[in-house]
């Protein structure tokens, strides 16, 4: 029987962060499921469609193909473990990187458990990316800086066409 983990969030955009929590819970899990979720507490700057094909597009930057075993996709009807429970998947994986973090993510990883007994697991990121967000890289492009650093070729490049 093979392992199934979903890497779920809103990767509005996918930053090098996600992309090395992404790798790592591949070393863990047989079969990765990256899904899109629609946060309706955050104003989203990129269509689903788009942070999908970002996702896609970084994730052969990175690592010359996307893996077989790897599943993009997205998900707005119900709860993320319905989603889990249709793939068959045993655990969330999400990256964290500071306390609040885990403030926020804590509640719903009990109720993902209570609900359907999916697991999460909590990964640090790599400490050169604990101080970027999503939110963060969307701030500085919109404003004009370089988000280099922070997230792929591909997402620095979409950035800069559609915030011109």
């Amino acid at each position: 029987m093979s392992s199934v983990a979903v890497v779920p969030g809103s990767f509005d955009p996918i930053t090098l962060g996600h992309l090395d929590v992404i790798e790592r819970a591949a070393r863990m899990f047989d079969e990765i499921h990256v899904v899109v979720v629609h946060n309706p507490d955050k104003h989203a700057l990129i269509p689903i469609a788009h942070r999908i094909e970002l996702i896609e597009k970084s994730l052969v930057e990175r690592l010359g193909a996307i893996p077989p075993n790897f599943v993009i996709t997205s998900w707005s009807m119900g709860l993320l473990v319905d989603y889990c429970t249709d793939v068959g998947a045993t655990a969330i994986v999400k990256g964290i990187r500071s306390q609040i973090d885990v403030s926020y993510e804590t509640p719903m990883a009990i109720v993902n458990r209570n609900l359907a007994g999916v697991e999460t697991i909590f990964l640090l990121p790599d400490p050169a990316h604990a101080h970027v967000s999503s939110s963060l890289v969307r701030q500085v492009s919109t404003l004009g800086g370089d988000v280099s650093p922070y997230v792929s070729t591909a997402v620095a490049e979409f950035l800069k066409h559609a915030l011109d």
